[in-house]
């Protein structure tokens, strides 16, 4: 591909490579091989082929036709690994537009950094092919914007990487508050934490050996401020604000998401956040300890999230009704969750609950696992990928859908510059803007 068209996608959202690209499309039938590949070959790449191999005991009608990847080292990497988990080595490629000039390709699972996720979904839908997005979908209202519109314009299957909307666990929590059993449903609490200096490997072997050469410090930036080449940015850029917000969009994109799977809405209708860096007095520009609050206005319910990186204590979700009380004591993903029936009320001026004396908690279970699941359990859920294999066979839509990515995007962005800008932020529906100020109903 020319050095002009790769000008013209770094150009901004609209430029997007392979403009007739859309009708490369193949229609897949149920037993057609779906042809897959990868942009983005780090850490989470790695995951997403363990996850294909688990879902390859479920569809095993599949192949991992090629990899791609700015650095040449990570692209030699995952074309090892793919080669010792599925027999086959893929075709590598360094831009994302020569892999999907591929006509036979199908799919593409999306694992780069944060900020690159957005503006390469929309270039891998316009070329017409099915997509696996990593979350966050996007950290700015833009790209947000951007992504969901592209997505929407095509015909592609789309699913984010918020694998626990998959996790049968977690249906069975919403079928739970759907049936009514907690009553009005009041607030949900999250507390995710961990002890270490979370996204900062001080001797990383990666960074001590990436040269700027090896890679394209321009097509990686996609966009942001200039500047100079830092291997310590390129790796791990979760930790620095301009590109990512780092707790927000890695762990509460999965918190907020679930919230809104849970109560069947979209997107806060306020957030105001607050932290800071307390533990890790590294290079870290994002907090190591966060927290936030919003509202859902038209469910009622004040929905409270926190992350600290300097203690692992207290991992908890509590969806708190008038009758009951939903409780998970790991943190994010957790499939072990207890159901608590709420007591008579406690100054007995008004009897609004049924269970009387002190009641016993009961494990959520799911059909055909009586046992009480473990409190953590693996980030590669093969539940989700399942469930996208599914959707692009049917043509129907899978658990993490564009709208979803979209909602917890929004819900991203609006913690991380609460954070940064020291203010209660508010969603416009009706203009779907970001605002500091109450939005008349």
């Amino acid at each position: 591909m020319s050095s002009v068209s790769r000008r013209n996608f770094l150009g901004g959202a609209a430029g997007a490579a392979l403009p007739t690209a859309r009708s490369y499309a193949r229609i897949l039938g149920a037993n057609d091989r779906i042809q897959i590949g990868q942009i983005g070959c780090g850490h989470r790449a790695f995951g997403h082929r363990r996850m294909l191999r688990l879902s390859a005991k479920t569809d095993p009608l599949f192949d991992l036709r090629s990899v791609c990847d700015l650095w040449s080292v990570n692209r030699e990497r995952a074309a090892e690994d793919a080669e010792h988990v599925f027999g086959t080595r893929p075709k590598t490629f360094k831009y994302s537009e020569e892999m999907l000039a591929d006509r036979e390709l199908d799919a593409v699972m999306i694992g780069t950094g944060d900020h690159q996720h957005a503006r390469i979904l929309a270039e891998v839908v316009r070329a017409g092919k099915d997509c696996y997005c990593e979350k966050p979908m996007a950290n700015t209202l833009e790209d947000a914007k951007l992504a969901r519109d592209a997505v929407l314009a095509s015909k592609q299957v789309v699913q984010m990487g918020s694998q626990w909307l998959s996790c049968p666990y977690q249906h069975a929590v919403r079928d739970i508050i759907r049936s009514g059993k907690l009553g009005k449903i009041v607030s949900i609490s999250q507390s995710w934490n961990f002890n270490g200096p979370r996204w900062h490997v001080p001797k990383d072997d990666n960074v001590a050996a990436i040269r700027e050469q090896d890679t394209d410090w321009k097509r990686w930036l996609l966009g942001r401020a200039w500047r100079p080449f830092d291997p310590r940015v390129y790796f791990e850029f979760r930790i620095f604000k301009d590109f990512s917000g780092g707790i927000t969009d890695q762990w509460y994109s999965h918190g907020s998401g679930l919230a809104h799977f849970y109560l069947d809405t979209f997107i806060p209708d306020d957030t105001v956040a607050n932290g800071g860096i307390f533990a890790w007095h590294d290079v870290r520009e994002n907090p190591d300890t966060f927290q936030c609050v919003s509202t859902f206005a038209q469910k009622e319910v004040l929905y409270s999230y926190s992350t600290t990186f300097g203690s692992a204590y207290g991992d908890h979700t509590i969806i708190r009704g008038t009758r009951g009380t939903l409780y998970s004591p790991g943190g994010e993903g957790s499939p072990q969750w207890w159901f608590v029936a709420e007591p008579r009320s406690a100054w007995q001026s008004n009897v609004v609950f049924l269970q009387g004396g002190r009641a016993k908690p009961e494990p959520v279970t799911i059909p055909g696992h009586p046992e009480i699941p473990p409190i953590n359990q693996d980030d590669n859920l093969k539940y989700h990928t399942d469930d996208w294999f599914r959707a692009m066979r049917s043509r129907k839509t899978p658990n993490g859908s564009v709208e979803t990515g979209f909602a917890h995007a929004i819900a991203v962005v609006m913690a991380t510059r609460s954070y940064r800008e020291g203010k209660k932020l508010y969603w416009d529906r009706k203009n779907e803007q970001i605002v500091d100020h109450p939005v008349s109903t």
